[in-house]
């Protein structure tokens, strides 16, 4: 072997020497596979995180009277689908008894009220005429106390947030409500219930419909104006009246029957969202009664309404 391929093989040997040595005493370099690049590897594969089942929430029908000797607690209670407020079927008989209890408690103390508390989720769709799904909820509890005999004057209902409440894998609420007795002093008027009616009797709530059309969509206003006639309904023992009214095309009489099947439409969408058809009294104006010209199409638009207030 010649000097030159000496120096050339000593020199290749001195780099292969010197790279090795460096990986060994160099943490980092990863020169060679290893056990803990494996674990490396394999910690960097995604991580699948199954979604939280959270457990149904089951309140009970519990009611106390903080100021009396009245105090009920039962695991029944009143269910309800998500995105609904009408009452579950069946209606247990343990709770049709506490109810009726409750009756006899509040027809002996006259000033004595049930508060009713109904609650809702943020993710659920309003799909009643209530401002809430939690307000709708407990009117359609309060419908059911009042056919078994509690006096609706001796109702308060309210609607409240709670995303606390989680429905089972079959979408049911169990019990989504909360229950209070209050106590009222002798001779106290309710101011703030009293201005709303008032407001209804001078601002009643008017719903606008096409030709031929009779179908009714709410706005954040009428839905409130909805929940103060009920109040003023359950309350005060006003009556609730619905008149239908068209503008002048066609015949007076079709407009007169047209009218009517405004005003029924609207009727018994307020009995569907908890209203009790004995305070309802739906009658026609036809084209008899215009508030605007119906030698225009915005006049005739205007024309074209159902009145719903209160006496």
């Amino acid at each position: 072997m010649s000097k030159k391929t000496s120096y050339l093989l000593g020199i290749l040997l001195t780099i292969i020497i010197g790279t090795l040595v460096y990986c060994y005493f160099c943490d980092d370099c990863h020169c060679f596979p290893s056990g803990d690049d494996k674990v490396v590897q394999e910690d960097a594969t995604p991580i699948v995180v199954e979604p939280e089942v959270k457990q149904a929430t089951r309140n009970a029908f519990a009611i106390s009277d903080a100021n009396g000797d009245f105090n009920i607690e039962m695991n029944d209670n009143f269910n309800f689908k998500t995105s609904n407020f009408l009452i579950l079927d069946p209606i247990s008989t343990n709770l049709t008894d506490g109810v009726l209890k409750l009756k006899d408690y509040l027809i002996a103390n006259p000033l004595k009220d049930i508060d009713i508390t109904g609650y809702y989720r943020s993710d659920e769709t309003n799909n009643s005429a209530y401002p809430n799904l939690g307000l709708a909820r407990a009117n359609s509890v309060k419908n059911y106390l009042i056919s078994q005999g509690v006096p609706p004057r001796q109702i308060d209902t309210r609607g409240q947030l709670n995303d606390d409440i989680n429905p089972d894998d079959k979408s049911t609420l169990f019990g989504p409500l909360q229950f209070g007795v209050l106590t009222l002093e002798e001779g106290a008027s309710n101011e703030v219930l009293e201005a709303a009616c008032d407001a209804i009797r001078n601002n009643p709530l008017v719903l606008h419909f096409n030709t031929g059309q009779a179908q009714i969509n709410l706005t954040a206003e009428q839905r409130q104006k909805i929940a103060d006639i009920s109040h003023c309904v359950d309350k005060l023992g006003v009556k609730i009246q619905v008149v239908g009214h068209t503008d002048n095309t066609g015949q007076a009489d079709n407009n007169m029957v047209l009218g009517q099947g405004r005003a029924d439409f609207a009727k018994n969408y307020l009995i569907r969202n908890g209203i009790l058809g004995v305070n309802i009294e739906a009658t026609s104006k036809g084209q008899t009664q215009p508030i605007a010209d119906n030698n225009t199409e915005e006049g005739r638009k205007e024309n074209r309404r159902t009145v719903i207030t209160i006496n």
